[in-house]
């Protein structure tokens, strides 16, 4: 496994990623609790971006609708644990499963009937507000009242149930970051990786060149909705409650896809990247503007637009590619 990972790979990459790791894992001591926070949410959506790469940056399948697989994911743990007493490890097949059967749910709708493009994206829309508004009803995880996990005290660390202190989420959030990481190393230089590159590119070429693209999509989506779930685990462990209001909403499908557009759609850094610029750079600007006095409501969402805009006009690849050439990494395009 190690060696294919390390395949290809430049000596000079290798030392950079050496680098960060470790910062990553030092991070803990050299933080204050406001901080601890802020790096665990850039590590969230990190690796919530990564899993909508596989979809998007690697199959070409744009979903606008991703919130539903944090969501399913997230009642899905939640409800096995408040009301059958099952932790959360034991609970993730449960909550991968119900993602992964709603994303094939939603691939075979789209691919079979010739749904693309834009219209995919609204399809996946549909479902997550579909999610939220069948969730709203759904008394058994509280409706719209909100559905709330026993909070434990932090004395103690428990892994096992996920009840603990900052730092142990920030560790486990950390973990399955690098693994999204590796596990979509390995995809793209695998033959379905190569395939999605095919299909991402040119489908009708790729189709005519003998590849199932229907099967293809389909895996593009359900990995990436099974790896979603993960983090809705996560989610629901972290924050301790599930609103269908917030987590199903479009808002929070466009903040798990604004990192890898930031940071460049299709590399292995780019949703890296742009959770740092992105999530880094709000809370940044909203400290100086609450010490300044200011209360501006929408200011976050009002920078998240100026990035945007920023990106479009001046690094239309993202900023990795940009900032690969200038450390003198490989910068090309996955």
């Amino acid at each position: 496994m190690m060696p294919r990972l390390l395949e290809g790979v430049q000596r000079r990459s290798l030392v950079l990623l050496a680098l960060l790791l470790a910062a990553l894992l030092a991070a803990p001591w050299m933080a204050n609790d406001y901080l601890l926070t802020v790096l665990i949410t850039i590590l969230y959506f990190a690796y919530t971006g990564q899993a909508w790469n596989v979809m998007m940056g690697f199959a070409g399948q744009l979903s606008l609708g991703h919130a539903i697989y944090v969501g399913l994911g997230g009642y899905a743990a939640a409800a096995l644990y408040v009301h059958y007493g099952v932790g959360p490890w034991i609970a993730l097949p449960a909550a991968m499963a119900v993602a992964v059967v709603c994303g094939a749910v939603i691939g075979c709708l789209a691919f079979r009937f010739g749904v693309a493009g834009v219209y995919f994206a609204i399809l996946t829309i549909a479902f997550a507000e579909f999610a939220r508004i069948g969730f709203d009803h759904f008394r058994w995880v509280g409706g719209s009242s909100g559905f709330f996990l026993p909070v434990a005290n932090y004395s103690r660390n428990d892994l096992w149930n996920l009840r603990g202190s900052p730092t142990m989420f920030y560790y486990v959030m950390l973990a399955l970051t690098v693994a999204a990481f590796a596990l979509c190393h390995l995809l793209l230089k695998s033959r379905m990786g190569h395939y999605w590159l095919a299909i991402r590119e040119d489908e009708a070429a790729a189709r005519s060149l003998g590849v199932n693209t229907f099967r293809y999509k389909l895996y593009a989506v359900v990995i990436s909705a099974g790896m979603t779930a993960v983090a809705g685990v996560f989610f629901a462990f972290y924050y301790n409650n599930l609103f269908p209001e917030q987590v199903f909403h479009i808002s929070r499908s466009i903040e798990l896809i604004l990192g890898p557009i930031i940071g460049g759609i299709g590399t292995l850094f780019g949703p890296i990247i742009g959770a740092f610029l992105l999530t880094g750079l709000s809370e940044l600007m909203q400290e100086l503007l609450g010490r300044l006095g200011f209360d501006i409501p929408g200011a976050k969402q009002v920078f998240y637009g100026i990035c945007l805009l920023l990106v479009v006009m001046v690094l239309p690849g993202g900023v990795w590619p940009w900032l690969a050439r200038a450390i003198g990494v490989t910068g090309r395009r996955s």
